[in-house]
């Protein structure tokens, strides 16, 4: 068994533009944000104007975190060796209806599946940066009476 966990620090860490720097703020303090324009649409990865209707009038906003995975890959060769493997890379649609590219943690690598239900957690990676990751959420079904 293999517990997919988040990296050490170490790893190489992300340099904040003036247009993402309230994302990985929101990460540092534990809240997962993304955009939303004056019209209503969802803008994630953060950008300076709407791709829909191209308003610079952005909002952020705090998402709850929860999601299930779109798809995902399992890293065994890491592109440098400051990552641990394996890593679960997936794209997880957040209930809020945009998606994010994140590893998976907390479960043994051959769990993973489309549709798993996730929800973000955060891990530092150095003392200026920290990531996103998501976990397994236990859904509980009820018993048929």
């Amino acid at each position: 068994m293999t517990v997919l966990q988040p990296h050490p620090i170490g790893i190489p860490v992300p340099t904040p533009s003036p247009i993402s720097r309230p994302f990985w703020e929101g990460c540092r303090r534990g809240e997962l944000l993304f955009q939303r324009c004056a019209n209503g649409h969802i803008v994630f990865n953060p950008a300076s104007r709407c791709r829909v209707c191209l308003s610079a009038d952005l909002q952020w906003e705090k998402s709850q975190g929860a999601g299930h995975i779109y798809t995902w890959s399992m890293v065994w060769r890491p592109q440098t060796p400051e990552f641990r493997v394996p890593y679960a890379a997936a794209i997880v649609e957040l209930d809020e209806g945009y998606q994010m590219i994140a590893n998976v943690i907390g479960c043994d690598h051959g769990d993973v599946h489309v549709g798993m239900r996730v929800a973000a957690e955060f891990h530092p990676i150095s003392e200026e940066a920290t990531l996103a990751y998501f976990s397994p959420i236990q859904v509980v079904t009820a018993e048929p009476q």
